[in-house]
């Protein structure tokens, strides 16, 4: 493939992260004909346990589409969608709906597989697009001038380009040495995050179960969630709770087996915790406008409403246009990098506050959000739309930013 090198050895655009927001932009910069090299600070062989982010939704599969057919139907037929959603509180089922399935051959509402086989999908489209990687190149400086960037990697590898997309994640190199801050609030609270496979013998109803106060976890919340090949649990865990007591994997078979069947004990593929961060960086680009910050670089949610990836293919898609634009314009450079900068943290910091309003909903504070709650479940059968609220509450407004009418995220 042609790098693009001019005669002072500088790329047109490099890509900084081979996770699926990086391998979404090197895929967008490609279907614009720009050659693109990636830079990732893992090796080639890399194990990337757990199922992480889990959804993609009808946006993200249609800006997939739309850069690379081949990998959003691939996606999509590899994940699965469940057709029931059902919600329960204290025991007592207060809503069920049973959706029926996509017409043939359309767009799904969304799709569910674990991010490691995203990435696998991405990652064959990105080597047959034509995208190169280098490997064990973790950047930890960055250097910005009116006319270029200049990446150095642990390694002492040195590396320059007209314009960077910055996709290395929560810790991100690029942002650090370009000093911008994450903003915002981080809280104490955890959740226990369990990957179990299915039993192909004798699977579980294809459904996603969400229950408020389960009596059988001393009124702690729990979600199943169905992925291709398993399912996920999701313990919401109070704030005095020892980790230890409910994250271990022996903790997890125990309080495991009050929620699904026994059998599953022996079927965890992966235990992990989390701590809820709701940050946004202060910046999406660097004073110099050559620098783009996208996915977890520059924003952290809460799961609740599958903001983090989504909001993250949506930052690579918009970061990829802007740089193609840029560079085919150049006149109108700083434009479209402040375009992109402008709407694509406005999208992040309503996406941090949607998230916030899940999440205070999930962990509710005041006695009379509480009491809500009791009031709706015991109204639910004889007022559905109470019912329909306990269900939706969870995931957070279903809109998005004023700046970006179209979707979302």
């Amino acid at each position: 493939m042609n790098t693009g090198l001019d005669s002072a050895g500088r790329r047109p655009v490099l890509v900084v992260g081979a996770g699926p927001v990086g391998l979404t932009a090197a895929l967008a910069l490609r279907s614009s004909g720009l050659p693109v090299t990636v830079l990732e600070a893992e090796s080639e062989d890399r194990v990337r346990p757990g199922s992480r982010a889990l959804f993609l939704h009808r946006e993200s599969l249609q800006l997939l589409g739309r850069i690379r057919p081949e990998v959003a139907r691939s996606i999509a037929d590899h994940g699965v969608v469940w057709s029931t959603r059902r919600t329960l509180y204290r025991g007592r089922e207060v809503f069920c709906r049973t959706y029926p399935p996509p017409p043939e051959g359309s767009v799904p509402p969304f799709t569910s597989l674990r991010q490691v086989e995203t990435e696998r999908h991405l990652m064959r489209e990105c080597r047959a697009a034509g995208v190169e990687f280098a490997w064990d190149s973790e950047v930890v400086e960055v250097e910005t001038t009116p006319e270029e960037v200049r990446l150095r990697t642990a390694a002492g590898a040195e590396w320059r380009a007209d314009y960077v997309v910055a996709a290395d994640g929560a810790r991100s190199g690029v942002r650090r040495s370009l000093g911008i801050e994450l903003r915002g609030e981080r809280s104490n609270a955890f959740h226990v995050v369990v990957d179990v496979e299915e039993d192909a013998a004798d699977p579980l109803p294809l459904e996603r179960v969400f229950h408020y106060e389960h009596p059988g976890l001393g009124g702690r919340s729990v979600m199943r969630v169905p992925f291709a090949g398993g399912f996920q649990l999701d313990l919401q865990c109070k704030d005095d709770d020892d980790p230890d007591e409910y994250a271990s994997e022996d903790a997890v078979r125990r309080w495991m087996a009050r929620v699904v069947p026994a059998r599953y004990a022996d079927r965890l593929l992966w235990v992990s915790r989390y701590r809820f961060l709701k940050v946004v960086a202060e910046a999406f680009t660097d004073r110099n406008r050559r620098v783009l910050l996208v996915g977890e670089s520059c924003h952290l949610f809460p799961p609740f409403g599958a903001r983090g990836l989504n909001s993250g293919i949506a930052d690579a898609v918009a970061a990829a246009s802007a740089v193609t634009e840029a560079l085919e314009q150049p006149g109108t450079r700083e434009t479209a990098v402040d375009r992109f900068a402008h709407q694509r943290r406005e999208a992040a910091v309503f996406n941090s506050r949607a998230a916030g309003v899940a999440l205070d909903h999930l962990r509710p504070r005041s006695r009379t959000r509480r009491l809500g709650q009791s009031v709706a479940a015991r109204l639910a059968p004889l007022v559905p739309a109470c019912g329909a609220w306990l269900e939706y509450a969870p995931y957070g407004p279903r809109t998005g930013a004023a700046t970006n009418p179209g979707g979302r995220y």
